[in-house]
């Protein structure tokens, strides 16, 4: 049986004049065997309108989108089979695959977004920084 190797890495988008904002993989790095579920996790810290996404990263590849959460459905499905729950009262977007696959071994980043109203200074986004 073979062996997924999975690295997590946060990621998050920023609007200016706004407060803290964190996004964290709390797993890091993980290995799953083939065929078992698969659970990424991704907690965030911001209370205010959001939208979350994960971006997949496979071997000297870019840095193709997964999946993402806009205010409707809480459940969201990606592609390759992967699913994710959004749970306001957890802050959580956890990524899950009911099989993983020996070719799912990439890196995974959970990014969040959001936008503050206009008299806060606008909402122009840009990276800020990988966690």
């Amino acid at each position: 049986m073979l062996s997924v190797t999975l690295l997590l890495l946060g990621m998050l988008f920023t609007a200016r004049g706004t407060g803290a904002q964190l996004v964290t993989q709390p797993d890091g790095h993980i290995s799953v065997s083939e065929g078992n579920h698969l659970e990424l996790r991704c907690n965030y810290s911001y209370g205010g309108s959001i939208c979350l996404f994960w971006y997949v990263q496979y071997p000297s590849q870019g840095l193709p989108f997964l999946l993402k959460y806009l205010p409707v459905p809480t459940q969201v499905k990606g592609i390759k089979g992967f699913e994710a729950e959004f749970k306001k009262d957890e802050k959580s977007f956890h990524l899950k695959k009911a099989s993983a696959h020996w070719n799912d071994s990439a890196k995974y980043f959970c990014a969040l977004c959001y936008t503050v109203p206009e008299s806060a200074g606008g909402a122009g986004q840009k990276p800020s920084q990988t966690l």
